[in-house]
């Protein structure tokens, strides 16, 4: 019964495998094309927003034609679609491929630039929730690879028609990594942890300097030292404090500035 059995298995497996010999090859269309078809094909794909299927007309187009100036153009085409599609991972991946191989590319300062893009998409990710989630829990770390990106375009490529941009992103970078630094200060000030306060808002005013932050940075400063007694450390912070912004809104109307601070971080 079991020999019975074991040829019935062998039959259905053999005829499984003849009606499988019986089915089409799948035709890869792209076979013949010429080096300017599968780009053009693949530029319509990116121009209708078809990212995966543009992507992998480059990823052809590169493999049959890997020498020449559309193969270089498909390795950038292949990252800015990595970017559109938001698959950050392979996007820098491509990106750092492209600058590795070609450093002195014509076109690698946009590379730079489009490093630089895609962590900022990143953060603006995280900062979407500044309101919503507990500082000390979010990673600013996008935003300080957003900002190295953009800086080493702007310090590579000074001239570069991205670079005004860059510089324009930077400045804006530069306010978030302060403002991140005082979100932690005030939540370490809400639970008491002065000393810890102190610490976090004095990043922000040593490293950001110019930032909107600072204002707030030294305010916290001041109130936790005098909440931990240090009357000559809280007496110096105030009048770097009031020389900077003697009409601060931290300031305006006494006690009544000091219940909206309490009451809107609370």
């Amino acid at each position: 019964m079991q020999k019975k059995l074991s040829l019935v298995v062998a039959s259905f497996v053999l005829l499984g495998l003849s009606a499988c010999s019986l089915l089409p090859e799948k035709v890869d269309e792209t076979k013949n094309w010429s080096v300017t078809k599968l780009y053009s094909e693949a530029r319509e794909e990116m121009d209708g927003q078809h990212y995966e299927r543009a992507i992998t007309l480059f990823q052809k187009l590169e493999s049959s034609y890997p020498f020449g100036t559309y193969a270089q153009q498909a390795q950038m085409e292949i990252a800015y679609a990595y970017y559109k599609s938001a698959d950050q991972a392979q996007a820098l991946a491509a990106v750092e491929r492209f600058i590795k191989l070609h450093p002195n590319h014509a076109n690698v300062d946009y590379m730079y630039y489009l490093r630089g893009l895609i962590n900022f998409n990143d953060q603006i990710g995280f900062l979407n929730f500044l309101y919503e989630q507990d500082p000390t829990e979010r990673d600013p770390k996008a935003t300080r690879e957003a900002f190295t990106a953009f800086k080493q375009l702007v310090d590579k490529f000074p001239n570069s028609q991205y670079t005004p941009d860059a510089l324009e992103r930077m400045k804006y970078l530069v306010n978030a990594m302060s403002q991140y630094e005082v979100h932690v200060a005030r939540y370490y000030f809400r639970r008491e942890a002065y000393l810890a306060a102190v610490n976090r808002a004095q990043s922000a005013v040593v490293d950001y300097r110019e930032s909107p932050a600072i204002e707030e940075a030294l305010y916290i400063m001041m109130r936790s030292y005098d909440k931990m007694g240090m009357t000559d450390l809280r007496d110096d912070t105030n009048r770097v404090f009031l020389k900077n912004y003697p009409n601060s809104r931290f300031l305006s109307d006494g006690d009544k500035a000091e219940r909206r601070w309490w009451k809107f971080w609370k």
